[in-house]
């Protein structure tokens, strides 16, 4: 009997940071087989950003796990694209139909990034100096230095953007819940994994887990992938 097909691990980051957040994660994937794709996701309205990655997973022959980390998660959850066969989501925004990122932040207690954050024509970006606290107090200062100077800011369209029907209503789906993160409430990320239904990993760790604690991230996208 010959092997089922390996899928493709596809990996959508989210706000203030770039493809490289998920570096140390697919360095983990890669030694266990994978092939992984990581995009540069536009960060500039929820429906265009959903479509740019729906046409990069339709353009891979073959089974796609797709993984969304922050707005990534949201970004996945309007993928369009019959070749995904399950979904991660990693301390990220599991959206309902109608629903906004914004809508999501606004139902749980205000978390330390909401006072970090500098608007700055029409965008968003993390002070420098609270940078590490709110998003990765889990990694070196020299390493969330060159994060904070990278960071790519997210439109504030984008989070108020309404989302189509969900993609995890009817995919399985897995959900990595970061306990210390301060960036996106773990009792919202506790709420969006029941509602979902989706198989949960718990993970003591900042908002930034998919590098401070990236083999465990790549464990459970093992596990959305049957390896």
């Amino acid at each position: 009997m010959s092997e089922p097909i390996r899928p493709t691990i596809v990996l959508v980051h989210g706000a203030f940071t770039d493809a490289s957040s998920w570096a140390a994660v697919i360095g983990e994937l890669q030694a266990a087989g994978f092939t992984v794709r990581a995009p540069a996701n536009p960060l500039r309205d929820l429906a265009g950003d959903a479509a740019h990655i729906s046409g990069v997973v339709r353009a891979i022959d073959g089974p796609v796990v797709l993984v969304g980390h922050c707005y990534g998660g949201a970004v996945i959850t309007n993928v369009d694209a019959g070749n995904v066969v399950a979904l991660g989501f990693v301390a990220a925004f599991g959206l309902d139909s109608g629903e906004s990122v914004r809508d999501l932040v606004h139902r749980f207690a205000p978390m330390p990034i909401a006072a970090a954050t500098v608007r700055a024509e029409g965008e968003l970006y993390v002070r420098d100096d609270r940078f590490r606290e709110v998003l990765a107090a889990d990694l070196p200062p020299h390493v969330t230095a060159v994060m904070s100077a990278a960071q790519r800011p997210i439109a504030r369209g984008a989070l108020e953007g309404r989302s189509g029907r969900p993609s995890w209503a009817s995919l399985p789906t897995w959900y990595a819940i970061a306990h210390a993160d301060r960036a996106l409430n773990p009792r919202a990320q506790h709420f969006m994994a029941q509602r979902m239904a989706a198989v949960e990993h718990h993970l003591d760790g900042s908002h930034a887990v998919p590098l401070s604690l990236p083999a465990a991230v790549a464990d459970m996208i093992r596990a959305a992938a049957g390896r």
